[in-house]
């Protein structure tokens, strides 16, 4: 809750939960009819049943809606980091795709052709700082002691940010023809080879 005292009771947290998935679910139905960018929120609320003192209770504007959900997800990824890495994929980038998987058609609403250029960018942006932090360890680590690229060059995990994100969009498009843990593989091993191939240069 971003205003006013916080409430933790049982009863509270249940109708705060109710009222998010509420205008999560009335989110993605007005994506797929009409386009994120024309919407407004009191069309998401009129849809959703709920009242706009509810909606502004818990976001900012439709914009916070969906950045909420997506920054729930990505602070659990960056938390996961730290977490010692020896297999492959490595649990991380499963992690990954089993919450583009959960969240299946926000993501189709939002980076397809009705969705959002916005949201791609805030993405791409995400996931960038993930990669940064991911790169560190052994899997994507060409070399003991030998860096991936220069410390002030952002071409690279921009780069990989963005392959995921496109990679992401495939899979949804394409009405996900490979499993979460196969999409994980094969961009894990992709990243794998960015990185190898860029600790050459000089």
């Amino acid at each position: 809750m971003k205003h006013g005292a916080i409430d933790v009771s049982p009863a509270k947290g249940l109708r705060v939960r109710r009222t998010q998935k509420l205008l999560r679910d009335a989110l993605i139905e007005l994506i797929e009819e009409r386009g994120f960018d024309a919407l407004t929120v009191g069309e998401i609320t009129g849809r959703a049943m709920v009242s706009r003192a509810a909606f502004y209770r818990n976001y900012q504007d439709k914009y916070d809606l969906v950045e909420q959900i997506f920054a729930e997800v990505m602070q659990a990824l960056l938390n996961a980091v730290s977490e010692p890495v020896t297999e492959h994929p490595p649990q991380i980038w499963v992690k990954f795709f089993e919450h583009i998987l959960e969240y299946e058609r926000l993501y189709r609403a939002l980076l397809g052709r009705k969705g959002s250029s916005w949201f791609a960018l805030k993405m791409r942006a995400s996931l960038v700082e993930l990669v940064k932090q991911y790169e560190r360890l052994p899997l994507w680590r060409p070399a003991a002691d030998r860096p991936l690229y220069p410390a002030t060059d952002e071409f690279v995990p921009a780069l990989v940010a963005a392959m995921l994100v496109e990679a992401v969009t495939w899979w949804l498009e394409q009405s996900r023809p490979y499993t979460p843990q196969e999409m994980a593989k094969r961009c894990a091993s992709l990243g794998s080879a960015i990185f190898k191939e860029t600790s050459t240069w000089q």
